[in-house]
């Protein structure tokens, strides 16, 4: 939902969630749905050398062990070994929890310039359709985009639509982090805009986020991570309504956080979608995660904030014309995604969006949806600016604007 500008009617959103009811209905009873696969081939074919290969006479760690373990790995490396493995398998150590981040910032650099060189060749094939043609030349101004300057991609993946994880300041020296979980239709062509929707798109809302943080609290430490590492549903679909992706997204989300380095506070951002994400990873966050925030969410996939069964905070907030608002708050045979977050029944901490416009607004300078993160992010909670309807969601937080 994070590229959507305009309002979906009511009625096509009640009857996409009556045609996703009678889908549900039909899965339950033996049908099965039909999912669009997207070759990974060349993350396939390194992560099956990989699995052969030995360094020092020694096997490679399984890639889904836990981060720790794979940290313990690289620190028994030399740094030359280290350089040696990102080099050769940049599409593995480059999404790899537990890899050093310096380490992961040049496997990707060295994954997006092959990936690059690869969508060179592929533009120049005659085969392809007028429309093949408009999106290889879209996929390589994007990939020749993240190359530029001295950009930091925590996470790099071209297969299918694409994912990124892209960094801005010093993860490893940070004394808070900010993690923005964007929703629909994120993918590498969508990673990041210009012109007046640059805010609306996941780099753009993170540097927004990290602009308005050094602002709030100037000298710290902060770092933000545009966090697009997920498979988004595309569009107003069966998968928009439904919470299988975000399931997926949230352990994904959960491996993140368990590799950050350090141990300063970490807050979670969550637009749309990627608020139904952050419920469903709520229960496994890493106890460093302080804070969780949602703007213009369909539901968290929880009756109330408790049902979320997390130490953090829980905010929310919701702009006055945002047709999220129109989408009916259900849950039903897992379609649906729960009760309204701004809500003041389901017990989060209600900010205010004043400034915002519509559903992507909350990340334009100057707004109070903008400040609000920008304060929760570096822990100025006194800063925060609650919504005229709930004047307790500075409850059980200490005065000290340093808490």
């Amino acid at each position: 939902m994070t590229s959507f500008d305009s309002s979906p009617t009511l009625t096509a959103w009640r009857a996409l969630l009556a045609v996703a009811v009678v889908f549900v209905m039909l899965a339950t009873t033996g049908w099965t749905a039909v999912r669009h696969q997207h070759s990974s081939a060349p993350r396939e074919t390194a992560l099956a050398s990989w699995a052969k290969d030995r360094i020092a006479g020694h096997a490679l760690p399984d890639v889904s062990a836990p981060a720790y373990r794979l940290a313990h790995f690289f620190a028994t490396l030399t740094a030359g070994q280290q350089v040696a493995l990102a080099d050769k398998y940049p599409l593995v150590v480059g999404n790899l929890d537990g890899a050093p981040v310096t380490l992961r910032y040049r496997a990707n650099r060295h994954a997006l310039a092959q990936a690059e060189s690869a969508e060179e060749e592929r533009a120049q094939d005659t085969r392809l359709s007028p429309d093949g043609r408009h999106q290889s030349a879209l996929r390589l101004e994007r990939f020749r985009s993240m190359l530029s300057g001295d950009r930091q991609f925590l996470a790099f993946d071209p297969s299918g639509r694409g994912r990124a994880a892209e960094v801005l300041g010093d993860l490893d020296r940070a004394e808070r982090i900010s993690v923005v979980v964007p929703g629909v239709d994120t993918n590498l062509l969508t990673l990041e805009r210009t012109g007046v929707k640059k805010n609306a798109a996941p780099v753009g809302m993170a540097q927004s986020l990290y602009a308005a943080e050094r602002s709030a609290r100037p000298g710290s430490r902060t770092a933000v991570i545009a966090w697009a590492d997920y498979t988004a549903p595309v569009g107003i679909g069966m998968d928009s309504a439904l919470g299988g992706l975000a399931t997926e997204g949230a352990e994904r989300l959960n491996g993140l956080l368990d590799a950050l380095p350090g141990a300063s506070d970490v807050s979670l951002f969550c637009h749309s979608y990627g608020s139904v994400l952050c419920g469903v990873a709520a229960d496994e966050l890493p106890s460093r995660v302080s804070d969780i925030a949602v703007a213009g969410s369909p539901g968290m996939r929880a009756d109330n904030a408790e049902a979320l069964h997390t130490e953090a905070r829980v905010w929310a907030m919701r702009d006055s014309d945002d047709w999220i608002a129109d989408v009916p708050n259900m849950a039903f045979g897992g379609l649906g995604h729960g009760a309204d977050p701004v809500d003041p029944a389901f017990g989060a901490r209600i900010v205010s969006a004043n400034g915002a416009i519509g559903h992507s607004g909350y990340f334009e300078p100057g707004t109070e949806s903008l400040d609000n993160f920008a304060a929760i992010g570096v822990g100025a909670y006194d800063s925060v600016s609650c919504a005229s309807t709930d004047g307790a969601c500075h409850r059980e937080i200490s005065g000290d604007s340093e808490a």
